[in-house]
């Protein structure tokens, strides 16, 4: 660390964590809180770009955004005017605080550019938004004497002013070493957020966790519109939305508690159908991932309502048989054979 550069980490530490608004805090100047940092974004993509400008509104002062694209500049221009577009160096040479809104994949490699060069600033506050990454990532700069910090907003972005109303009360994974956690927990009160504290080593589980909620039901429900339009449905979306918004409801309400269906009734004759009929499906469009997808959710289903005692091992063993390769015709085969009669 460099000389002086702990008395300016703790002052600055205090600084930010006294200018937190508490709730039932009066309003005015957010610029006239105590421990205002001058921040610099790294880079001015959606997600940096907004998070700049909250921490902005929170009566930061961004001193500049990094950024080559055109649309890069007109984001920047939209959501942070007046504020320069630097190189990176520049920016983290101007900053109190560096926020790196990178790809996960770019940020190990960045990270280690800028200490390469001497970049880093004891003191300096390093904060990076990959939800992958804990604050491992950041160990060349802490290694310079930087502070670093770890926080992933859980939504997608538009990188439109649409998205700093839906950072209010939004969940951020925050991860950092003990004693400057709380600082983590500042700035994301300070954007808006509800900070969740995610351990070091628990950072990889937590972002499988989101990226296969999300990512994967856009999959699915891709799938289901397809589906539905060789089917003839005209407007697939809207066939869908008010099943799918139940059963997202449920889940988020409820787990496994929520399931309906087939595989919750132990149908095995509708289930073998199902597969007859995206089997076919597959082999006049090509879409082959189409029955594979269902196949693999069916197989994890049955396995986790017998899990939950949602149905007998004879019910699942049924349920798995019909599941087997190849896709088996679409006849009558069994009735139920577990409880309940759910729609769908």
């Amino acid at each position: 660390m460099r000389p002086g550069g702990g008395r300016r980490a703790r002052a600055r530490l205090a600084a930010v964590q006294q200018g937190t608004p508490r709730p039932g805090d009066a309003g005015g100047d957010p610029a006239a809180r105590p421990g205002r940092l001058g921040v610099g974004v790294v880079s001015g993509g959606r997600v940096g770009a907004v998070l700049g400008a909250a921490l902005r509104e929170a009566g930061h002062a961004v001193v500049g955004v990094s950024g080559v694209s055109e649309r890069t500049r007109e984001r920047a221009d939209a959501l942070l005017p007046g504020v320069p577009l630097l190189e990176v160096p520049e920016v983290v040479r101007r900053a109190e605080l560096v926020l790196l809104a990178v790809p996960d994949d770019v940020l190990p490699g960045l990270v280690a550019g800028v200490a390469a060069t001497g970049g880093w600033q004891a003191g300096q506050l390093v904060v990076h938004t990959a939800g992958i990454h804990g604050v491992g990532v950041l160990a060349p700069a802490r290694a310079a004497g930087a502070i670093p910090l770890a926080v992933h907003p859980a939504m997608t972005f538009t990188g439109t002013s649409l998205d700093l109303a839906r950072l209010v009360d939004c969940p951020f994974a925050v991860t950092a070493p003990g004693p400057v956690l709380p600082v983590a927990q500042a700035l994301v009160v300070e954007m808006g957020g509800e900070p969740v504290v995610v351990a070091e080593e628990d950072r990889t589980t937590y972002h499988a966790a989101l990226s296969h909620g999300a990512n994967h039901v856009v999959t699915l429900v891709a799938q289901a519109r397809e589906l539905l339009a060789a089917a003839g449905v005209a407007d697939p979306g809207r066939a869908l939305a008010p099943l799918l918004h139940a059963a997202l409801d449920g889940a988020l309400r409820a787990g496994d508690d929520a399931l309906t269906g087939p595989v919750a009734r132990g149908d095995v004759g509708t289930l073998a159908a199902h597969r007859a009929a995206l089997a076919e499906h597959a082999r006049r469009t090509g879409s082959d991932d189409v029955p594979a997808v269902h196949r693999a959710l069916a197989r994890a289903t049955a396995d986790r309502a017998l899990a939950r005692g949602r149905l007998g091992a004879d019910a699942v063993a049924r349920l798995l048989a019909v599941l087997a390769e190849p896709a088996p015709g679409a006849g009558p085969g069994a009735g139920p054979v577990g409880p309940g009669d759910d729609a769908v």
